[in-house]
């Protein structure tokens, strides 16, 4: 994604816009609960804490601490007194890692994510921030929001890497090619989805 820092001005109505996890598009969040994870056999409740985790790769205790939490939000605020231990790399590689966390969220719930971005239709998703301008947009004085909306941009491009499936999803995914993608002191491994053992069988890649 090009240009990550560039504002964006997008009509209200004319978009599918999440704030609030109970709203109708509500679970595009990360913060939204029902989309449960699971990473090198570790489960994960939400999109949020699999984010945040993967900033402390050279800190499995940090990892657990966030991972560990069953608010979403909680799993973010656990952050805060460690940000001098996040990876060096973080603002370089942090969209790619959202990219990968999103992917996983789909794979592993495919029916209820994909079902979610496909009621969207062609319409801008846009996440209806208060002060973040950079994963979402904020409301101008004309009502209008304005922001990178890099999150709600990341969904789209998502929803159209979503339309190239049709009805055969793959089954495994990838981590990205970034240097110490630890879990618990692991390198990470392809995410499968949430099959039984029976039917996990490698048949694709989404990637």
């Amino acid at each position: 994604m090009t240009e990550e820092n560039a504002l964006r001005i997008y009509v209200r109505n004319e978009c599918a816009i999440f704030r609030k996890t109970t709203e109708e598009f509500g679970g595009l969040s990360n913060m939204a609960p029902g989309y449960p994870l699971e990473v090198n056999s570790i489960k994960i409740r939400s999109a949020e804490a699999l984010y945040q985790a993967c900033r402390f790769p050279d800190y499995p205790d940090i990892q657990m601490q966030i991972i560990d939490q069953r608010s979403p939000m909680t799993a973010k605020m656990i952050t805060r007194p460690h940000l001098e231990k996040t990876r060096h790399d973080w603002f370089q590689e942090r969209i790619r890692i959202m990219q990968w966390c999103l992917r996983v969220k789909l794979l592993q719930n495919y029916c209820s994510f994909s079902n979610l971005l496909r009621m969207t239709g062609e319409k801008s998703i846009v996440e209806d921030s208060r002060k973040d301008e950079f994963w979402g947009a904020k409301a101008n004085s004309k009502g209008e929001l304005v922001g990178a909306n890099v999150l709600g941009r990341l969904l789209m491009e998502l929803r159209s890497h979503l339309l190239e499936f049709n009805e055969d999803p793959p089954k495994e995914l990838p981590p990205p090619s970034i240097v110490d993608f630890n879990l618990f002191g692991e390198p990470v491994l392809p995410v499968l989805a949430n099959l039984t053992p029976q039917t996990r069988v490698v048949q694709g890649r989404l990637g």
